[in-house]
Parts: structure tokens; C-alpha cells; sequence
């Protein structure tokens, strides 16, 4: 087909302004006309007020914060724009904090909520930098589009791809935004390339930008053939007008792109391609929808929200293109039958699904952030957690606006509010009767990584404590304990970095200063042999009366499917006959199976897979006691486990390194030096980026992101999630047990 003769059939769309002129606003949103872009909206039956839920993600210092406080500016959510005056500089009201792994903006609530023309817009907190899945799945699981920010000169970074790949696994639709094209070397197109190149994105700009650097006026966009251009002191006034004659070229260019790209995914398109015809503004704006919400298409919008330029049209972007609650799939998982999913409806008529997603402490009590997937929330109503089966009576429905909180009585599917009084914890989910249905895994996996920390000063201790109790309401992994020994505060979690996270947290938001001692890997013991039997006799005489209990039986290792199955570590199985132990003593002896696993003869720790049998005994009509036959059971099992193959387990992690394919072999070495199988490797179709999968030795993981990011320039990723606990090698075992012997004699020395 000839350019030529498409170009030729292409509409002149001068009867559908953009924007109208405006006289200079009384106030400081830019309350625009309705725009020709509204005229072309198809939404879903019920969508009767339309509702956005979106994420704002980027690399550090791609403007992410400057854009987010236009978007706020623009919608009347604050009253004056501030900047961010340099990385320690304080203004803006969303300013980047310290950490890089951390958010790359602060949203002092966790949705807040703001109005473009007859759409609500709910900016969720979406974490920039995310070392553990359960933030992951936190954030991105109550998103139903996102903007993806990237520089105008920089293009894709590194954490473009981390961003990236986080929406990719979760199924998030998104626009792209080419942000300080007002910046020396601003190229858009490069960024575009880079989109398709390194994300293998389908991106196509829907706008072109007027002049580059100093020379950045406005953009021209593609649809409608029109200039936009941004006038008055904070960009509020928009001036509509023709294409300049110097850009008319590169406007059919661009726009011809356009077409061929949404050609190559949508069928509506590809057919008025394949026939010559030219899609009507209708139609191409039908598919740009159609297909963005199906993650085949990226419109790319391009601006500099320092200079206040871009942002209205972005904004009608967001609600032209990114998807209503309803036309996003959300899955639910069944508990009664193994966690499988179930399509969550998204009708407001149907049973209450509702997921708290964050928490935050105020003033007033804990704030509790849901969103609601299926059903409706009412003032007054009672709602069931489904986790334990509290039921919570909502007193105050909240939408949180601005600093202010705008009391609601109702709430339906796809809002986001917030309220008090409902004491959860973090990723619960609600409902209003018996269910098996809840929206996030109730599997919480066991912590692999423990770590002592206590404050600098004792009058932190306070706060210490809030903040402790704060975290892990938050966040199911992370776990506080308090060594009986040494009484030391013990914080376990998902490994190191995780730790470190909390720590830090602790530090900037409660102003606490912690102490860490070493990290310890949480080990386990079990036994390989056969079936092992036990006589055992506990006979105490110290005047008075004494302790007399004697237990026999045997032990034997379990399979994991035993395990797994009977849904516990380790089983007491009671095969006594007759009454040589009264059977008021049964429970005494379970209770002492339950002390002798708590801490493993071998190197002190907690054992599994271990099934213990009692099928005889004796006892002292004056002499036994509940304690006798506690204390008889715990020696006769630990004994017992020293003859029966014992073993140290160490836990092994399923570690997903994402690294460019040339940094291939120095990365499998570094990972064959840490005693990590390869149990998998896949490259991309075009061979520039490699998904290594290894299961390594927790162990043997510390300082491995540094190292990583020397090995890859920076540009290499990984995760690692609990596999299993599997034996440690002989030599390793044999310096753990020398290592508890010298510490138990160092203990009873003092």
C-alpha cells in the first residue's frame, strides 16, 4: 500500500478541538472544556461514574515526584506546585526519600484520591524499589493501570526494566510518559526504541513533541492533528491550534507508525489496513483502549512536567485508555479447594470481596486502606475477616482527599477507601458472611534468616516496640521473638536484605537507631536412619518425694509427603495398652516430645520430620508426676536421636538472577563458587537478556547483591524465594556441632 494514498485518505480533524481557550482560572486546577476526546468513550454498562486505580513507576530521578505533583495540581488536589529542590532539598509535597530500593515518591497516604473531569483517579503508593515478593504483590495487586515514566535523555535504566518486569508479572496495563524533553540531548525517539529494543514493549507515541531542549513549547497529537501548547504561570491555560507547516511531514510519519503498530495487534485495525481504508479517530482511539488494557499496546505521551507541559493530556490519557476495576481481570484464590483461582465478578450487586492493602498508623488509631473487588461497603454494615472470623462493625467509610478524609456511606467494586476501627493486619481480606474465597495466598512462608537487634538507647524502647508491632502487622514474614537466653529482641524474616529494610524503616520513620548483631541462618535437624527404639528411665531422689517416670516406644523419620499431609513437623503417636502409664500422663509425655524438638541434640535446633511412638512404660504411685514423665520423654528423644543417623538441614533458596546475556559466565561461576545448582536457563527470543534459575545455600547468599551488581555493571537483578531444607555437606556439619559445643561450655562456664 502506498504511504501516499493512506496519507491522502486521512480525516482533517479540525472540527474537534482538543481544548478550548479558557480566560485566565479563578482557581489554580485548569478546569479545561469538556474535550472531543470524551466524545469517544465506551465504558461497561454499570461504570456509571468512571474510576481509575493507578501506579506511578519509574527509575530514580526520571521526575516521577515532579509529575506526580502536577497531576495533583492539575486536579485541584493541592493549591501550590513545589519542586524538589535538589536530592536534599524540601518542597515538594511527594519528595523522593533516601533509600533507592525504597519508593521513588513519598504519597503521604496510601491512595490518594483526586478528580480529572468525570473520572476518579486513585494514585495508589506503588514502592519504585522492591527487594521482597509479598511488597511486590502488595502494591501491584490493587493496581489496575500504570504510568511508566522515563527520562527524555536517559531513556530505559535499570530500574526501568525492574519496573517493567514487575508489571509484566502482574498484568499491569500502562502508558508510557517521555518526561524533561525541556533537557539538553532530549531524543523521544531513542526512548521509544529503547521501549521496544530492551522492554520488547509494542510502544508507539500518540503524541510528537513541538521543539526539543530550550525550545520545547507543546505536542502535537497524533489523532487529532492538533497543537497543544501550555500557557499561563503553572502551564494551566491550553492553547489549541493547527500543526505547525515545519512538522507536517513527520506528523504523517508518526501517525502512519501509528496505525501499522496498533495494525499488528488489533483486528478491527488490521482489516482497514489490509483494505486500504483510514481508521476514524473513533476507531483508532477503540483499539488504542482495547489493546493497552490486553498489555499488546503502549501509547507513549511525551512532555516535561518540570515546565508544565504534557500533564493534562497524560491525564486524559489515564482515563481514555487505562482500564475501568471492571475490565481488569482479578482472581481470587479457594481454600477449599488448594488455593485454585476464581474470577472475581467486579459487580457491586454480588458478595463483599474486599482486600485491606496497607495500613497506616495515625493520631486516631490505624488506618486501614481496601480496596473492593466484588460487592459493596456500607456505613453501619458488619464485615467478616476471612481470615479469622472477626467480625468488624464499620462505624466511618472514608476516601481520603487531599489531607482531608471525605465521609462516604457506601463504597462499591473498584473503589479504594480507607477506615477505622478495623484491626487487621496487612493483605487480610473481608467479606460479609462464610467464605473460602480471599484475594491474597494465605500461605505465609517460614522465615530463613534471623538477626538480634535492640535500640542504641533505652528510652528509644518505647517506640521500639511500636514500630515492631507496626511491621509486623504489616508484613506476614517478618517476625519478632525474644531469645530465651540471652533475652535479646530476634527479628526473623526472608533474608537479608529484608532485615535490613525493617532496620532502616525503624530508623527514618520512628527515629529509633537499632543495634544488629550477626545474621544467623535459621537451621533445622532430623534423622536418616531407621526405626530406633528407647528405654528410658528418669529416677530423681532428693527427699521427700522424688521423680520417678520410665517411657519406652521408638522413633522413626517421616517423608515429606508425611509431613506435608499431616500438616505439621513432627507427630506423637500413643500406642500404650494398659495403664503402666496412667493415661493422665499422656499429655505430659507429648508436651516433652515437643521440648525435645524445640532444640536438637546436635547443634540446638529445631527439629522435624520425626515421628515418635510410646507404647510402654512404668510409673511410681508417689513419685511420678507430670514434670517426671515431661523430663523422661525430652532426654529419652534426645538420646535416642544421636544413635538414629541425625542431621543438620540448612534451608536452600530458589535464587532468579535476570541478567544481559554476556554477563553469562561470570555469573554462573559466581554462583557455581556459592554451591548453587543451575536448574534452569532461558533467553529471550532475541538473546540479549538471560533468566538464570539456581537453588543456593542461604548461607552462602550474603553480599550477593553487591556482588551481582559488580559482575553485571549494575544492570543484573535476582530474587530469591525459600525452596527447602536439605542436608548441610559432612565438614559443615561437624563445625556447627563444634561451634554449639564451645558455646554451651562457654554458657556453663559463666
Amino acid at each position: 500500500m502506498a504511504t501516499a494514498s493512506l496519507l491522502r485518505q486521512l480525516p482533517k480533524l479540525h472540527t474537534n478541538p482538543l481544548f478550548h481557550h479558557r480566560s485566565p482560572l479563578s482557581n489554580n486546577a485548569a478546569a479545561l472544556t469538556t474535550s472531543s476526546l470524551f466524545q469517544h468513550r465506551h465504558f461497561s454498562a454499570d461504570a456509571v461514574t468512571k474510576r481509575r486505580n493507578i501506579g506511578i513507576s519509574a527509575h530514580i530521578d526520571s521526575g516521577k515526584t515532579t509529575l506526580t505533583e502536577r497531576i495533583l495540581f492539575y486536579t485541584g488536589r493541592i493549591k501550590s506546585i513545589h519542586d524538589v529542590r535538589g536530592k536534599d532539598g524540601v518542597g515538594a509535597k511527594m519528595d523522593s526519600m533516601d533509600l533507592e530500593r525504597e519508593k521513588g515518591i513519598t504519597i503521604q497516604s496510601a491512595a490518594t484520591f483526586c478528580k480529572w473531569k468525570d473520572a476518579n483517579i486513585n494514585i495508589i503508593d506503588t514502592p519504585g524499589h522492591v527487594d521482597f515478593t509479598i511488597e511486590v504483590e502488595r502494591a501491584l495487586r490493587v493496581l489496575d493501570g500504570g504510568i511508566l515514566v522515563l527520562c527524555g535523555v536517559s531513556g530505559v535504566q535499570s530500574q526501568s526494566l525492574t519496573v517493567d518486569r514487575q508489571m509484566k508479572r502482574y498484568n499491569v496495563p500502562r502508558l508510557a510518559f517521555v518526561n524533561k524533553l525541556d533537557r539538553q540531548g532530549s531524543n523521544p525517539w531513542k526512548v521509544i526504541n529503547d521501549l521496544r529494543n530492551q522492554l520488547k514493549l509494542n510502544a508507539c507515541a500518540v503524541q510528537i513533541p513541538i521543539g526539543l531542549e530550550d525550545k520545547h513549547e507543546g505536542v502535537v497529537d497524533l489523532i487529532l492533528n492538533k497543537s497543544i501548547k501550555f500557557d499561563g504561570e503553572k502551564g494551566e491555560q491550553i492553547v489549541e491550534g493547527d500543526v505547525p507547516d515545519s512538522m507536517k511531514d513527520l506528523v504523517e510519519e508518526k501517525k502512519l507508525e501509528l496505525i501499522e503498530r496498533l495494525a499488528d495487534v488489533d483486528e478491527e485495525i488490521g482489516e482497514l489496513f489490509l483494505m486500504e481504508e483510514t481508521p476514524t479517530v473513533e476507531q483508532l482511539k477503540e483499539a488504542i483502549r482495547r489493546q493497552t488494557i490486553n498489555c499488546q499496546f503502549v501509547p507513549v505521551f511525551m512532555g516535561s512536567a518540570f515546565k508544565n507541559k504534557g500533564v493534562q493530556p497524560l491525564l486524559y490519557g489515564v482515563v481514555d485508555y487505562l482500564p475501568e476495576p471492571i475490565e481488569k481481570p482479578n482472581y481470587a484464590l479457594d481454600t477449599s479447594n488448594n488455593e485454585e483461582p476464581v474470577l472475581v465478578t467486579g459487580k457491586k450487586e454480588d458478595q463483599l470481596l474486599a482486600l485491606a492493602f496497607k495500613l497506616e498508623e495515625t493520631t486516631f488509631g490505624q488506618l486501614t486502606y481496601m480496596r473492593i473487588y466484588q460487592g459493596t461497603l456500607k456505613k453501619g454494615n458488619q464485615i467478616v475477616n476471612v481470615a479469622d472470623g472477626r467480625k468488624v462493625k464499620l462505624a466511618r467509610i472514608v476516601r481520603m482527599h487531599s489531607d482531608d478524609m471525605e465521609e462516604i456511606d457506601e463504597a462499591h467494586a473498584g473503589d479504594v477507601v480507607a477506615m477505622f476501627g478495623v484491626d487487621c493486619r496487612s493483605m487480610d481480606t473481608f467479606s460479609e458472611g462464610k467464605t473460602n474465597l480471599v484475594m491474597s495466598s494465605m500461605f505465609v512462608p517460614e522465615p530463613v534468616m534471623s538477626l538480634a537487634v535492640k535500640p542504641v538507647e533505652s528510652k528509644m524502647q518505647n517506640q521500639f516496640a511500636k514500630a515492631l508491632n507496626k511491621f509486623t502487622k504489616e508484613d506476614p514474614t517478618l517476625r519478632v521473638g525474644v531469645d530465651d537466653e540471652t533475652k535479646e529482641t530476634v527479628l526473623s524474616g526472608m533474608g537479608e536484605l529484608h532485615l535490613e529494610v525493617y532496620i532502616e524503616r525503624m530508623k527514618r520513620e520512628y527515629n529509633v537507631e537499632c543495634i544488629s548483631g550477626q545474621p544467623n541462618v535459621n537451621y533445622k535437624e532430623t534423622i536418616t536412619g531407621s526405626k530406633t527404639t528407647f528405654d528410658w528411665l528418669h529416677k530423681k531422689q532428693t527427699g521427700g518425694s522424688g521423680q520417678y517416670a520410665k517411657v519406652i516406644g521408638y522413633i522413626e523419620p517421616m517423608s515429606e509427603e508425611e509431613i506435608k499431609e499431616l500438616g505439621k513437623p513432627n507427630e506423637f503417636v500413643n500406642r500404650c495398652i494398659g495403664t503402666n502409664i496412667p493415661p493422665e500422663y499422656y499429655p505430659s509425655c507429648a508436651k516433652g516430645m515437643d521440648d525435645a524438638m524445640h532444640e536438637g541434640a546436635l547443634v540446638g535446633c529445631e527439629v522435624e520430620g520425626v515421628r515418635v511412638v510410646l507404647q510402654d512404660g512404668a510409673s511410681h504411685a508417689v513419685d511420678s508426676s507430670d514434670m517426671a514423665f515431661r523430663i523422661c520423654m525430652a532426654n529419652a528423644i534426645r538420646d535416642t536421636m544421636k544413635k538414629a543417623s541425625p542431621s543438620v538441614l540448612e534451608p536452600v533458596m530458589t535464587v532468579e538472577v535476570e541478567i544481559p546475556s554476556e554477563f553469562q559466565g561470570s555469573v554462573t561461576a559466581s554462583l557455581s563458587r556459592r554451591m548453587g545448582q543451575i536448574e534452569d536457563s532461558q533467553m529471550n527470543d532475541d538473546g540479549s537478556a538471560l533468566k538464570l534459575t539456581a537453588q543456593v545455600p542461604l548461607a552462602n547468599m550474603f553480599g550477593y547483591s553487591t556482588e551481582l551488581r559488580s559482575l553485571t555493571q549494575g544492570k543484573g537483578e535476582f530474587s530469591m524465594e525459600y525452596f527447602k531444607h536439605t542436608p548441610v555437606p559432612r565438614d559443615r556439619q561437624e563445625e556447627l556441632m563444634a561451634k554449639y559445643k564451645q558455646e554451651r561450655e562457654a554458657k556453663e562456664a559463666a
